[in-house]
């Protein structure tokens, strides 16, 4: 006997019901999205050895916020984030959507936070352990093309050159946001241990503005105007003390009321600042690397450099430890008082390179490339 006609139609209708699921899941953010996760990280202690050579290379781009984090190595991709392990650059988790392009990304407090563009706009975030890849939070935001993260302690800085958004790495909320006055562009913008400053230039001014807000509650500390005779004002950093480039010289500012505390000689090679641990922050120019007392600028030691180092590292005996690139390899300095605590033997290290250690492996961080020695 044949089924009667209901058992045929309701059978018509599952089989509908499967094929447009099938097409809806096919085109889903789900189907698009690739995410693995790994256990935490276990470097092993210890220094790196007295010489070291080449392991690996990746040619992506370093996440902001550091060179190691949580034990991994977090590049970034146009679709999405890696971390990487430092020892052999092997892939430790990943998280890329194939229909949505990486607008920009960060690390900071152990979270990769990273926004992608689906549309018109950059409009989906997403936080991911830095040493697990397993998602912390996701939100939608309305950030423009071309926006770019970079993060401190406790927030992250999302800019563009007509506007500024801070958000909570933990919990992805928006603290505040700071749009620029009527024919006022945003130069540049940064987020350190001072607040978030942001550099602006305004029609008419042949200098620029900058000013500093608090980085949790966005209330004004103050203002000031930077002029230049020989081109546009650089903001370098926004820890304690502020630092700019103005002209052929790097000035360091007060946290408290923009004054003037300390010069350097620019020189004319470009200029990065780097706070590398509570004794110290850190200033990079014309091959010179610059150690002064956290806010008040006092100047504690220099030393020739061709790069910064990042984060400490520690020695063999527990000691913090300023893995610093220079011509003749890698110098481990102490962070209070410029001495040399070791060295490690390297091949060439270019310019410019940003060095981090975890555990026996060296790793250097460059725009769109990342290289690990052991």
């Amino acid at each position: 006997m044949r089924p009667p006609l209901r058992v045929w139609v309701w059978a018509a209708a599952t089989l509908a019901l499967l094929v447009v699921a099938g097409l809806l899941w096919r085109g889903s953010d789900a189907a698009a999205t690739s995410s693995t996760t790994a256990a935490p990280a276990d470097v092993p202690p210890g220094p790196p050895a007295g010489a070291v050579s080449d392991a690996w290379s990746t040619g992506a781009d370093p996440l902001p916020g550091g060179v190691v984090a949580e034990g991994r190595v977090l590049v970034g991709s146009p679709h999405g984030v890696r971390a990487l392990d430092p020892l052999t650059g092997e892939e430790a988790w990943h998280y890329t959507r194939e229909n949505a392009e990486l607008c920009g990304a960060t690390v900071t407090d152990g979270v990769a936070v990273a926004v992608f563009r689906t549309a018109d706009r950059c409009d989906e975030a997403v936080a991911l352990d830095a040493g697990t890849g397993v998602r912390a939070w996701t939100r939608n935001v309305n950030f423009r093309p071309g926006v770019a993260l970079t993060s401190t302690g406790g927030i992250v800085l999302a800019a563009t050159p007509t506007g500024i958004v801070t958000l909570d790495p933990a919990g992805g909320g928006t603290r505040w946001r700071y749009v620029p006055p009527e024919g006022c562009e945003l130069l540049h913008s940064a987020a350190g241990d001072a607040g978030v400053a942001v550099l602006q230039r305004c029609a008419g001014s042949a200098g620029a503005q900058l000013r500093l807000a608090d980085g949790f509650d966005g209330e004004e500390h103050w203002a000031r105007d930077l002029p230049a005779a020989g081109g546009t004002p650089e903001l370098v950093g926004a820890d304690l003390p502020v630092v700019v480039r103005v002209d052929d010289e790097v000035q360091l500012l007060s946290a408290a009321d923009g004054s003037v505390l300390t010069t350097l000689p620019a020189g004319p090679g470009p200029v990065v600042r780097q706070a590398g641990t509570d004794a110290a922050v850190l200033v990079l120019a014309a091959g010179t690397l610059t150690a002064v007392e956290p806010g008040s600028a006092r100047p504690l030691w220099s030393a020739s450099a061709t790069g910064l180092p990042a984060e400490p590292a520690t020695t063999a005996d527990g000691a913090p430890a300023l893995p610093v690139p220079t011509s003749d390899g890698l110098v481990h300095l102490d962070p209070a008082t410029g001495a040399e605590l070791g060295r490690t033997a390297t091949p060439a290290l270019p310019e410019g390179a940003l060095a981090g250690v975890a555990g026996p492996a060296v790793v250097l961080a460059l725009p769109g490339e990342v290289r690990g020695y052991r």
